[in-house]
């Protein structure tokens, strides 16, 4: 297996040797444009909310400088952020101005782990590990903390814990965790989160065991054919509703309107 570090973690070769929870949920999402991401055939375009996320993340870890220097898009022609970055840094000043958040933030910062589960071998970065403490902690920008999204599937509002995948991914890493280090427990599992309004808000959200170990479960009934797909033995199917598919989309019948909401 290739060996992973800071360099090649997010390669699409570390990507085609690994499953990660990213890359799981682009194929829950839609086969075909995952398979097309591994091929390196179709690449999703940069985000402004992720290149903000990532602004957060570079602050937490130590290395907004470097950041800065190797992201010149932050800034405008007159050398100043942008006002958007200007706002992340009132995120970063809401986190750091509380005790129990920047307590929680000690520890091992973007630790690369990887552990066999489901069939696959899975790459994980943990934003902190605390030995210690026995905690891992992930930091989340989300646009607001206690909106409520609505779930087709469960027919109710969730909030974006759930709505984004977030508890499946928090339910992964204490997995991964426990298997490479070799416990017998999860470790405690943390979401510190900021939010993108004026002036932000902030939580430090916590999981429970039992739907921790309900979204392993879903993952381990998900998985064979995860990996049919990604092995080239099945045809992945199209979502007809991302980005990719929309760019690549043949009409060949006509959909009734009642359809539409489907």
């Amino acid at each position: 297996m290739l060996e992973l570090n800071n360099s090649n973690y997010f390669s699409l070769e570390a990507d085609q040797h690994y499953m990660s929870n990213s890359q799981y949920k682009d194929f829950v999402e839609c086969e075909a444009r995952a398979m097309e991401k591994l091929t390196g055939s179709w690449k999703e375009p940069p985000s402004e909310a992720l290149l903000l996320g990532s602004y957060v993340h570079a602050w937490a870890e130590g290395t907004l400088d470097e950041f800065k220097t190797n992201n010149p898009e932050l800034f405008t022609k007159k050398g100043e952020l942008y006002a958007q970055y200007k706002h992340a840094d009132k995120m970063i000043e809401t986190l750091a101005k509380d005790p129990f958040i920047m307590f929680l933030l000690q520890g091992e910062k973007e630790k690369i782990i990887t552990a066999e589960f489901a069939g696959a071998v899975w790459k994980a970065k943990l934003d902190v590990r605390n030995e210690e403490g026995e905690r891992i902690v992930d930091l989340k920008t989300v646009r607001d903390i206690r909106g409520k999204h609505w779930d087709k599937e469960l027919g109710c509002y969730v909030s974006f814990v759930e709505a984004y995948g977030y508890l499946r991914q928090m339910a992964l890493y204490a997995e991964l965790e426990r298997i490479y280090y070799g416990h017998s427990h999860f470790y405690e599992t943390y979401i510190v989160a900021v939010s993108k309004e004026d002036p932000p808000d902030k939580e430090v959200i916590g999981m429970d065991q039992h739907r921790m170990e309900e979204e392993l479960a879903e993952i381990e009934r998900r998985m064979p054919r995860v990996l049919e797909v990604k092995s080239g033995n099945a045809e992945p199917k199209r979502c007809e509703n991302c980005r990719y598919c929309r760019e690549t989309k043949k009409v060949t019948k006509v959909v009734h309107y009642m359809d539409l909401l489907a």
